[in-house]
């Protein structure tokens, strides 16, 4: 069973929905111990980080996340999800992330070339950094998924497992352990995000 963190953010059904295509079982859910039952955890997340962070220990799941990642459960936090597995983010201030991986969430805009739009929106390739890691293992070369984000992770090379070119190369998947992130959204990323919600689930 899968359990996807429900803190009052994030595309929770679509992510279901998205998992029931490729026959797993998913529950969306928000009680720390339903989330101590499931074989994994997906870690959601739109809007804006500090927000989310908020919302996250107001729920007292951030130390539930945190006490299940240290016993090895399989975590995947996606878009926003992904960015509080970092240290910390300076969206709007500076707000400490899960510190699960080394690194931190910064705005994009400064870094990009004139004319490149904030935020990144749209489909771009994936360029697979460590292609043995499982979370790839069955991602193409070149294959496209969807993005849609203002801020991103730097400072994580140790992590890093695929990129993407923006005006820059763009954290797009990331890797510690048990711990892993997608800064794109798979369950809006057709057959290319299915393929790696089917590795995540094969963990």
């Amino acid at each position: 069973m899968i359990a996807i963190i429900d803190y009052g953010v994030g595309n929770l059904f679509s992510l279901r929905s998205s998992l029931a295509m490729i026959g797993a079982q998913a529950l969306v859910t928000g009680e720390a111990d339903a989330l101590r039952r499931a074989d994994r955890l997906i870690l959601p997340g739109v809007g804006a980080f500090g927000d989310a962070r908020a919302k996250l220990a107001q729920a007292g799941l951030d130390g539930v996340i945190l006490e299940q990642a240290e016993r090895g459960k399989p975590l995947l936090g996606i878009c926003l999800g992904m960015q509080m597995l970092f240290d910390r983010s300076l969206e709007y201030g500076e707000h400490a992330g899960l510190a699960l991986i080394p690194g931190e969430v910064v705005p994009m805009a400064p870094k990009l070339a004139q004319g490149l739009k904030v935020p990144h929106i749209g489909w771009n390739a994936l360029h697979v950094v460590r292609p043995d890691h499982p979370l790839m293992r069955y991602t193409r070369a070149g294959e496209c998924v969807y993005f849609v984000h203002s801020f991103c992770a730097v400072g994580c090379e140790e992590s890093l497992v695929a990129t993407c070119e923006y005006g820059m190369d763009v954290t797009a998947a990331v890797a510690r352990g048990n711990v892993m992130g997608c800064q794109f959204h798979p369950e809006k990323s057709g057959e290319a995000g299915l393929r790696i919600l089917r590795a995540f689930c094969a963990l």
